[in-house]
């Protein structure tokens, strides 16, 4: 095929993508669609200019994972055995600009398999945009060696991997102030976003050799009901993310307050009598985004507890009902919450009493999602629930740290349920910076710091 069909057949297929969007078909049927029309274009260009060469042409990051937004960056990698074919400079250099020719904005690197080990070895984001690769044409045996090269067994064993992935989330998380809840949120990498899904990917790759999510119900670290809730979760960004891309005409993940309005319109919105359409959609953005969050969180608790943690440390008894294991917190058996209620109240107290621990266990983060249904009228009118709620806000420390905690387990707006009718809920105007309950949280926040000697510099009077 000619350029210029190349490029009439790259517009075609995007105009059709739009409109098979616009019909209401599954976005991950598209975005997987996308991705094979551009397998077929890329093989082409590589049978004109590279073939030749030997060079296998591979599709990496989430191009590798077969996931391709409108807009989003087609990212390939040329590899070349350790020995290059004298001359292959110039069919490259004509294989790129052919790449530009047709209209597409391609990320390209060129390496031999000697370059992948020395990069892949020093830098983890190479490694596992390397992980993720995915044979488009050429030589098997050239790919299967990239593999065996980047594996497990040769650079970055899973603890490794987890370790600084894990920091690497970390930081990310602080660029986005720790908190999903902004008017103007990250689809991709803002707390409980696509990158936190692409992260139990990762890991799960790295050290089960899983391929897909779903594998991680066999090995009892997802049950099918929390497999569906990522699965729908990052379908619904997917939504977002894709709708973002044509209405914008450009890779763009920022959920800016200028389209909001008009993404609540394209994915059918519509408003009502007390909530506008756009303040629906941003509600079902932040709700997805806390369960997302959570399950993050329980995951990464989960695989760090399999992949750096002691199964037979000893357990250190707090009470009847919890006790503390590798510096985590968990209840003694599965049946505390059904037993005692209360003790999903506890739970907090016990966290702020004891700043030593590190945070909850996995199993435990599920074990109050599965009985949050306990937190009825009943639940709400027992004594010793006040208690325990009102020794939280009596605390001299980690108030806000536990509410924050109780928000995103769910407890609080269900203890509170006028608290958990904002919850997620946004205002459509530039002067609220978060949700509603972000908002109430940070007053919380800002009034224990006028209580808080080490905070008096910030307001002397």
């Amino acid at each position: 095929m000619s350029y210029s069909e190349l490029r009439e057949s790259l517009a075609a297929a995007g105009a059709d993508l739009r409109a098979r969007f616009e019909a209401g078909e599954s976005v991950v049927d598209l975005v997987h669609a996308r991705a094979t029309v551009l397998d077929g274009i890329l093989v082409a260009l590589w049978q004109a200019h590279i073939e030749s060469l030997g060079a296998a042409l591979i599709a990496v990051g989430g191009y590798g994972r077969g996931e391709l937004h409108p807009c989003s960056d087609v990212d390939v990698m040329l590899l070349l055995p350790d020995e290059i074919p004298t001359g292959s400079e110039e069919p490259i250099s004509s294989f790129v600009t052919a790449l530009w020719d047709i209209g597409l904005e391609a990320g390209h690197s060129v390496r031999t398999l000697a370059q992948c080990r020395e990069e892949a070895s020093a830098d983890l984001t190479v490694a596992t945009t390397l992980m993720e690769a995915r044979l488009l044409a050429g030589p098997e045996e050239l790919f299967t060696a990239m593999q065996e090269i980047i594996s497990p067994e040769n650079m970055w064993p899973s603890d490794k991997f987890f370790e600084e992935k894990r920091k690497e989330q970390i930081v990310r998380h602080h660029r986005y102030h720790d908190t999903a809840y902004n008017l103007e949120p990250n689809v991709k990498g803002s707390p409980g976003g696509l990158r936190d899904i692409h992260m139990i990917g990762w890991v799960a790759k790295r050290h089960f050799g899983a391929s897909t999510r779903a594998e991680l119900v066999g090995h009892n670290f997802l049950s099918p009901g929390q497999l569906q809730r990522l699965e729908d979760g990052q379908a619904f960004l997917w939504r977002i993310r894709f709708a973002l891309h044509i209405l914008t005409g450009r890779r763009e993940d920022r959920l800016l307050f200028d389209h909001q309005k008009k993404l609540a319109e394209m994915l059918g919105y519509e408003d009502a009598t007390y909530t506008l359409a756009v303040e629906q959609l941003m509600q079902r953005y932040y709700r997805t985004v806390m369960e997302l969050s959570r399950l993050n969180e329980m995951l990464l608790q989960l695989f760090e507890e399999a992949i750096l943690m002691d199964p037979n440390a000893p357990a250190e008894p707090l009470n009847a009902r919890f006790q503390v294991k590798n510096g985590f917190l968990q209840t003694s058996h599965d049946r505390v919450f059904r037993d005692d209620p209360s003790a999903l109240l506890e739970l907090f107290l016990l966290l702020q009493e004891h700043p030593d621990i590190r945070g909850v266990s996995a199993f435990t983060v599920g074990l109050i999602k599965r009985h949050l249904y306990l937190i009825d009228d009943e639940f709400r009118q027992n004594p010793r629930n006040h208690r325990f709620f009102l020794s939280i806000l009596r605390a001299s420390e980690g108030v806000t740290h536990q509410l924050r905690r109780m928000n995103l387990y769910g407890v609080l707006g269900l203890y509170i349920p006028a608290f958990g009718r904002i919850v997620g809920r946004m205002q459509y105007d530039l002067f609220h910076a978060y949700t509603v309950d972000e908002h109430t949280l940070f007053v919380v926040s800002n009034l224990r710091r006028f209580a808080l000697s080490r905070y008096d510099e910030e307001f002397p009077h």
